[in-house]
């Protein structure tokens, strides 16, 4: 191999391990994200930065093609397109804002990474490497934030060894003394394993089956139950007729996800269910793009299609505490829990229906990313996923 080639090949190589151990699913792992902005730092032509990018990105999100072949019970083809295209944004700006100008570096990635972190680009902002920020400087809120941001701009400049050691020792200080966020007492997430038919499977039994397994989980003071995405599938009175009558006489709250259908499409929501009545909670910020949320629909004059309420509701009212939502892929991008954060949320819900991605990291991560968001704010989480 020519010398010429030799360093920009070690680049690429290493950004892919950057990408692979970083969104393995392991919390503690996450600030190996933190490797990425000096691999395009030291990219010595935008070919280069741009190689690295992607291979980072494709490493990071290398669960997505096996998954969409499983959900759509398809070939990995259309699995493979979608993973191309969803590394687009990420490739695209880290390109054009890459400069072999030294000093203005910092300021080019700062802004690289705000961008991939708010829509339209932050819409497939995933793996961002600030969600290490949980990791590297728990408790520490909106000034850990911060931390991790200058953390950022620094290794992308001259000094970038020295911030690496800086880093290095706040990891190995936060794995040193790494403990899970305390669940409120009240509280409690309910992991299901009913693949595929959660949510697809409606019939009474199903219900009764629910019910029962949440009347089970309602005693030791537990009085609010959160329950997985899809769980209830589509809401409609009936359904809320079934379950209040249910859970009348009991003190419990169930919190599970449903879908809200009506001629336009549907909302991808978190409904809240009493022995006194059922409310929407939740309507979710940012449904999957293109397997759920399909802006094109209209355009073509159709309907159909997920909706995205991109900035509504980032927190809600859950007896008498405060709580962030987060549906299955908000898990993934930053806005939306930094958008519920600076309401300081008293709760983080963690809710997903990962069937498809059986075989996948992708449920791991989405976990990994929660507490990590979770414990840089110091705010307890309630996870709930079905597989």
């Amino acid at each position: 191999m020519r010398r010429e080639h030799l360093q920009p090949t070690t680049l690429i190589a290493v950004s892919i391990v950057a990408g692979t151990l970083g969104w393995s699913g392991y919390v503690l792992l996450l600030p190996v994200a933190f490797a990425f902005p000096v691999l395009w730092a030291l990219a010595r032509t935008r070919r280069t930065a741009a190689a690295v990018s992607a291979g980072y990105f494709l490493a990071a999100s290398r669960g997505l093609p096996q998954g969409v072949a499983t959900y759509y019970s398809s070939d990995l083809w259309p699995g493979l397109l979608l993973w191309l295209s969803a590394s687009t944004g990420f490739v695209i700006v880290h390109t054009v804002l890459w400069t072999k100008r030294k000093g203005a570096r910092p300021c080019h990635y700062l802004l690289a990474a705000v961008l991939m972190a708010i829509p339209p680009f932050g819409i497939t902002g995933w793996a961002h490497p600030i969600t290490a920020a949980g990791v590297l400087f728990p408790g520490w809120g909106w000034w850990g934030l911060a931390a991790a941001t200058a953390g950022l701009m620094g290794l992308v400049t001259r000094m970038w060894p020295a911030v690496a050691i800086v880093l290095a020792g706040f990891w190995i200080g936060s794995a040193a003394t790494w403990d899970e966020p305390k669940l409120p007492k009240s509280w409690q997430g309910v992991d299901l394993e009913m693949g595929a038919s959660l949510g697809r499977d409606t019939s009474i039994e199903r219900h009764r089956d629910l019910i029962a397994t949440m009347t089970d989980r309602a005693s030791g003071g537990v009085r609010t139950i959160v329950l997985p995405e899809s769980a209830l599938g589509f809401w409609t009175p009936t359904v809320e007729r079934f379950w209040v009558r249910a859970l009348r006489g009991t003190d419990a709250t169930i919190i599970a996800g449903a879908a809200v259908v009506d001629a336009g499409g549907y909302d991808n929501v978190l409904i809240a269910i009493s022995g006194d009545g059922a409310r929407l909670l939740y309507r979710e910020r940012m449904p999957v793009p293109g397997s759920m949320w399909q802006p094109w629909r209209p355009l073509l004059g159709e309907s159909g299609g997920a909706r995205a309420h991109f900035f509504a509701n980032p927190i809600v009212t859950v007896d008498d505490s405060r709580a962030a939502p987060l549906i299955c892929y908000e898990q993934l991008i930053v806005w939306p829990i930094l958008q519920s954060m600076v309401h300081d949320p008293d709760v983080v819900i963690a809710v997903g229906n990962g069937w498809w991605t059986k075989g996948t990291s992708i449920v791991a991560i989405q976990r990994a990313s929660t507490q990590a968001w979770a414990r840089l704010f110091d705010k307890p989480v309630i996870l709930s996923f079905n597989t």
